[in-house]
């Protein structure tokens, strides 16, 4: 969900929202009025707005975003710590105002990265499988195991004892014909 806030799509158009003096949100593109809520859903979907004022056409998406976020956050969603928000009102006026939103914006989407990849990566260790996959799997690990503690040589093993075992012998034999006895 939060991975899909941070996509832009670039093959669909923003959809346009107007913002009318009463407050309400009309969306140019299925022609009805919408909510904050609605407008919520559709970041998490994914899927881009502008908002314009419709009498002055004036660009307020970071407003209206910016409202989201304070209902969220009223609702009881309190994502973002208060120490956070101190910090960034901190930052309003400062030199580092430049900084700080393509910081957040690049912070942010490491972060949908990192979620993306270890959503990814529990589906795919958490895949459907059968009880007889699960068996073959559960033999394969204990005949791993029971190797690695078997008191018997392996067959590789076994061969390389023996030719070891066989020059050992020519060793002790070429030693008693030198010594004198």
């Amino acid at each position: 969900m939060a991975e899909a806030a941070l996509k832009t799509t670039q093959s669909t158009p923003p959809v346009v929202i107007k913002k009318y003096a009463n407050r309400r949100l009309y969306n140019t593109e299925s022609s009805s009025y919408v909510t904050l809520e609605d407008l919520a859903k559709m970041v998490r979907d994914g899927r881009e707005f502008v908002v314009y004022d419709a009498k002055s056409g004036e660009d307020i998406t970071r407003s209206v975003l910016t409202q989201i976020i304070v209902e969220e956050e009223a609702k009881g969603g309190q994502l973002l710590p208060e120490s956070f928000l101190r910090s960034l009102i901190g930052f309003y006026g400062g030199s580092m105002q430049q900084i700080v939103p393509r910081y957040l914006e690049a912070t942010m989407q490491g972060f949908a990265r990192q979620h993306e990849e270890m959503r990814r990566n529990m589906a795919s260790a958490l895949k459907p499988f059968t009880f007889e996959e699960m068996g073959r799997q559960n033999l394969a690990m204990m005949e791993r195991a029971m190797s690695l503690f078997s008191p018997f040589p392996r067959p590789n093993e076994l061969e390389q004892l023996r030719a070891e075992n066989e020059r050992l012998k020519a060793e002790i034999a070429a030693l008693k014909e030198r010594k004198p006895g």
